[in-house]
């Protein structure tokens, strides 16, 4: 956490040349030139030397996440398994090109750099990965970030030969992660309600134009704890009574005796079915982690994707608890 914060003060840095006087920019590069020398005497993370005649504040930040990577040394596996100073680079890297205003060029360079270092070094490779999987990729993670997973993604089909046979792997995570974007219109799928009748989500009506789909598991641990608030939730009981949403809660797994006997313990006013695994086996949509929540409007568009509930709460409205 100190390293990044200390990364935030070198971009506050390279903020602050923007309105300088022109011996105030030299001081201030000045400053940023002794931070970053002290930073690496620390043994902290290698950050690239920006060159001083770069004094514009997008000149450098560009500079900077271009070549973010260059005096890393990805064969040194020590450093590479070094979390304070691989992990932490990292972080600070993927927070500055998720600010919102890193241009898209920019950010492609970045990974890009990245990208073609690590690749020919085994250890490295499997811990970059990792980081960008669990990252960026991870519901859960703070800097779960959709958009930057998708360009990492393009990034490494870039750099990979053709002949590659983990292109196929990063191949298939793209086009699923492409599914079902906000915006999108939702892909249908059949699903059926306990007494065997056979539904269709483009068919399920969606009262007040909206729809919670749910996709859950009962013998998932995190599912019974978002479940547990959602039937909990008065608020959402309120708006299901009251027209202006449907729940409808689909199972994905295969075992219909385990979603059978948790019936009973499902909210009342929900749909609740389940789909015979068809949405995972013919990969319809990206359930990276349990439960995976997304709110679509009445013609089935998608309004957030795999959102945790209390943005979902918020969007439809719903009284704080």
């Amino acid at each position: 956490m100190n390293k990044f914060i200390f990364l935030l003060g070198i971009i506050g840095l390279l903020l602050a040349c923007e309105s300088c006087s022109e011996r105030k920019k030299v001081e201030v590069v000045s400053t940023l030139s002794d931070s970053i020398e002290s930073s690496r005497t620390e043994a902290s993370f290698p950050f690239p030397e920006i060159p001083a005649m770069l004094t514009q504040p997008e000149e450098r930040k560009a500079y900077l996440l271009e070549h973010y990577w260059d005096r890393f040394s990805f064969a040194d596996t020590a450093l590479v398994n070094n979390r304070e100073v691989t992990e932490q680079g990292f972080v600070n890297q993927i927070s500055l090109l998720a600010d919102g205003a890193t241009p898209e060029k920019v950010i492609r360079e970045s990974l890009k750099n990245w990208c073609s270092r690590f690749m020919p070094e085994a250890q490295a490779r499997q811990v970059m990965m990792q980081l960008a999987d669990d990252y960026l990729y991870n519901p859960n993670s703070p800097f779960y970030n959709e958009g930057l997973y998708g360009v990492y993604l393009e990034t490494m089909l870039e750099v990979l030969p053709e002949e590659d046979a983990r292109r196929s792997s990063f191949d298939f995570k793209l086009r699923l992660l492409q599914r079902n974007k906000v915006g999108d219109k939702a892909t249908d799928f059949t699903y059926y309600l306990p007494d065997g009748q056979k539904k269709s989500l483009a068919a399920t009506s969606a009262r007040g134009n909206r729809l919670l789909l749910v996709f859950y598991d009962p013998e998932c641990e995190s599912c019974h704890e978002v479940l547990r608030e959602m039937t909990a939730d008065a608020s959402l009981a309120k708006a299901v009574k009251a027209g202006r949403v449907t729940v409808l809660a689909v199972y994905t797994e295969g075992n219909q005796e385990a979603w059978r006997k948790g019936l009973a313990d499902m909210p009342e006013g929900w749909i609740i079915g389940t789909d015979r695994q068809k949405v995972k086996e013919e990969a319809l949509y990206d359930l990276k982690a349990m439960p995976s929540l997304y709110l679509l409007d009445g013609q089935k568009r998608v309004l957030l994707k795999d959102a945790p509930l209390g943005q979902i709460r918020e969007v439809l409205g719903l009284a704080v608890k």
